[in-house]
């Protein structure tokens, strides 16, 4: 019986590549670069499958030139890099990996937030450059994390995971939604819902967790930065296109908040070259699942999505339900 074709669209664990070769036949872009969209075509053009990661683009067009193209299993949370409609108007079936990130994220969300608020990057290039001098008691003065106020605008599953973790610094939590938690989850974040403006006002950190969709685009701009405390933190581990980069950098030279921790950004990785001339922003390049452990279980889980879609199963994570096998 002829194995059905796939297409892995950027190096992976080799655990993830052997499971795979054992059940199809394997096209494997052993790279890290990026296909471009015409070479990405071209290597679909006769597959049934594709793994793809967050940054190979699936469209309409690409699916009219790759007609037998049956799933499309993406190695992240998110999805805006697949045109969902049109995936599932193809008779696409379409996944991604939730879950098994969203500690690993959620530390990382932490991580900004100290390295934000106690100047822990910028200390750390001072160093190194060897200016220090001496200790000073009103050197490199910072901002404490506990009994803050915690804002989280998206309270998902990482989101959550984010608030459950505020208990240990005594923070008051406070998100919003388009609804409000179940209350149990509410007393498990001990967190309390608020309307958005509220959130902006009151959150000395505020933690972006929306997934991004043209609902979402520049969800924090000009006017929601306006409301934010001059003393207040926005850190963003969601998705660029959530933030207007243009208005944050503005607000961060002119000081109108305090700071900023970013792992996502427009256009990137070609993000705003303003930002690096900043002192008060920390700035990772999309790195917020990036443990080993749990990239390993991503592929593992967009690999488990694959091989479900193309030998008769149904996927743990389909997004498009509609569509069948």
């Amino acid at each position: 019986m002829t194995q059905p074709k796939i297409l892995i669209a950027r190096e992976v664990f080799p655990e993830v590549l052997a499971l795979l070769e054992r059940h199809f036949e394997v096209d494997y872009h052993a790279s890290d670069a990026l296909l471009a969209p015409e070479q990405l075509t071209a290597r679909l053009a006769d597959k049934d499958g594709v793994l793809t990661m967050p940054t190979e683009r699936i469209d309409a067009a690409l699916l009219a030139a790759c007609p037998r193209l049956r799933a499309v299993c993406n190695c992240a949370v998110g999805y805006n890099n697949i045109d969902l409609d049109a995936c599932t108007r193809a008779g696409v079936m379409v996944t991604n990996t939730p879950g098994v990130l969203d500690d690993t994220t959620a530390d990382f969300a932490w991580g900004l937030m100290l390295a934000s608020a106690r100047r822990i990057v910028a200390a750390d290039q001072w160093l190194r450059a060897r200016q220090w001098d001496g200790w000073k008691y009103q050197g490199w003065l910072g901002q404490d994390l506990h009994h803050a106020t915690l804002g989280i605008l998206g309270m998902g599953r990482i989101g959550q995971a984010v608030a459950r973790r505020a208990a240990g610094f005594e923070m008051r939590v406070i998100y919003h939604n388009r609804s409000h938690l179940p209350a149990e989850h509410e007393a498990q974040c001990r967190a309390k819902w608020v309307d958005k403006l509220t959130l902006l006002r009151e959150s000395d950190f505020l933690v972006l967790m929306l997934p991004y969709s043209p609902a979402t685009h520049h969800a924090i701009g000009a006017a929601e930065l306006a409301q934010m405390k001059p003393t207040a933190y926005l850190i963003n581990i969601a998705r660029g296109g959530v933030v207007d980069d243009a208005a944050l950098i503005e607000a961060l030279q002119q000081r109108r908040i305090a700071g900023a921790g970013l792992d996502v950004f427009e256009n990137e990785p070609a993000l705003d070259p303003r930002f690096f001339a900043l002192d008060n922003v920390v700035l990772t390049p999309h790195i917020g699942s990036a443990s080993a452990a749990t990239r390993l279980k991503m592929a593992m889980l967009a690999a488990d999505n694959l091989i479900a879609a193309l030998t008769g199963g149904t996927p743990p994570n389909l997004l498009n339900p509609t569509v069948k096998n």
